[in-house]
């Protein structure tokens, strides 16, 4: 596939998950909850994870508000966490601040990080990476909570 057709494909999902919003609206029940800031640009994000009665996690909710590169990251991340384990979690919220540090260097496994890789195309913009990573700082927050 061509450049600017996968650059067009990419847009295109974050763009979806902009507008789509998946898991968003808070739940009650959650095992852990965090509220994260990007303080550079206003963008806010409260997550909570859900736990199964196996202790894997269920799901997330969430609700915040922002542009649309840290609303589509929280609309993937709860894409990618069902039935995990927090090990496979850490894993992926890994996988994924390699991908934002990488400035566009690598691709990223999108077996591991699904539509996430769409978000890929910002590491190397350094002033959006935070937009990116907030859903996934306040994810990985949660968990330790």
């Amino acid at each position: 596939m061509a450049s600017r057709e996968l650059e067009s494909m990419y847009q295109q999902v974050i763009l979806d998950h902009a507008k789509q919003k998946h898991g968003f609206g808070l739940r009650d029940g959650a095992s852990g909850s965090s509220h994260q800031i990007n303080p550079t640009c206003g963008d806010e994000v409260t997550l909570r994870v859900h736990r199964a009665s196996d202790g894997s996690i269920e799901s997330i909710s969430w609700e915040g508000q922002g542009c649309s590169i840290s609303t589509a990251s929280a609309s993937v991340l709860n894409d990618l966490v069902h039935e995990l384990s927090d090990a496979e979690a850490t894993a992926r919220i890994q996988a994924f601040r390699e991908l934002m540090q990488s400035k566009g260097a690598i691709e990223g496994d999108e077996e591991l990080l699904g539509d996430a890789v769409a978000l890929g195309g910002v590491s190397r913009y350094v002033t959006r990476i935070k937009c990116a990573m907030l859903p996934w700082v306040a994810f990985e927050a949660a968990l330790a909570s």
